[in-house]
């Protein structure tokens, strides 16, 4: 049987060794979980999206409602714009579009006013086949969404983990703007964690899911640490 090594920090290292679990059994599982999420997502991205027949919404179990309706609405946008490829653009701008999700609070905590974010229009690479399909990069993000869900022990996909598939994708046009605009994947995937801690914090507190305020108060309070060693940096190197 192949073996495959795995890294610890030397904190959780020292907690398996003291409690003895099962690694070998642990990490199967979960990957086999893995990659039974990405094959699915894989699939579901690699086909031509206008047959009706196709169904590629109905193949993302995992993603959201919300999330799904978006991933349709970005099809549509690039049925109508294009009608070859569907792009991370189409993503981003479908993201943007629909206003009520995480991903664009979280742009908007990050100081980015999310409609004045520059999406260069045009096909990207990749697709392949005949009809309308996903371009290479925008496969990829699906894919990269579909990781960050599991590595955060999620058991769903949301317009955030696409957030922080869009920001990690090295070659769509809507990472770059991303990017330019300072959202870059550490810095999503961080305001993430602390959004969804700030969300966990006022359930606890039964207080109203509904007050986003709130909510972003949590965030930019878990970031603080991070925006004071960044001044402090650029302090140093002014």
């Amino acid at each position: 049987m192949p073996k495959i090594n795995v890294y610890l920090p030397d904190d959780l290292a020292d907690a398996v060794r003291d409690t003895g679990v099962p690694i070998s059994t642990i990490c199967q599982r979960a990957l086999e979980l893995a990659v039974s999420r990405v094959t699915t997502i894989r699939q579901a991205t690699a086909m031509d999206l206008l047959p009706a027949d196709a169904d590629p919404i109905g193949r993302m179990q995992l993603f959201t409602a919300r999330c799904k309706r978006i991933v349709e609405q970005s099809i549509d946008r690039a049925h109508e714009a294009t009608g070859t490829n569907v792009g991370t653009g189409d993503l981003l701008g479908a993201i943007i579009a629909e206003g009520a999700n995480l991903a664009v609070q979280i742009l908007s905590t990050l100081g980015i006013q999310p409609s004045s974010l520059a999406i260069p229009t045009g096909t990207e690479p990749g697709g392949g086949g005949d009809g309308l399909r996903f371009s290479n990069p925008a496969s990829i993000a699906l894919e990269l969404a579909v990781a960050e869900s599991t590595a955060l022990g999620h058991n769903y996909v949301g317009t955030e983990h696409i957030l922080i598939a869009l920001a990690t994708e090295p070659d769509g046009v809507a990472g770059r703007a991303l990017r330019e605009a300072g959202a870059d994947a550490k810095t999503v995937r961080r305001t993430v964690v602390a959004a969804l801690t700030g969300y966990k914090y006022l359930q606890a507190q039964s207080a109203p899911a509904k007050q986003m305020g709130a909510l972003m108060v949590a965030v930019r309070q878990e970031l603080q640490p991070l925006v004071e060693r960044i001044e402090r940096l650029e302090t140093r190197l002014a």
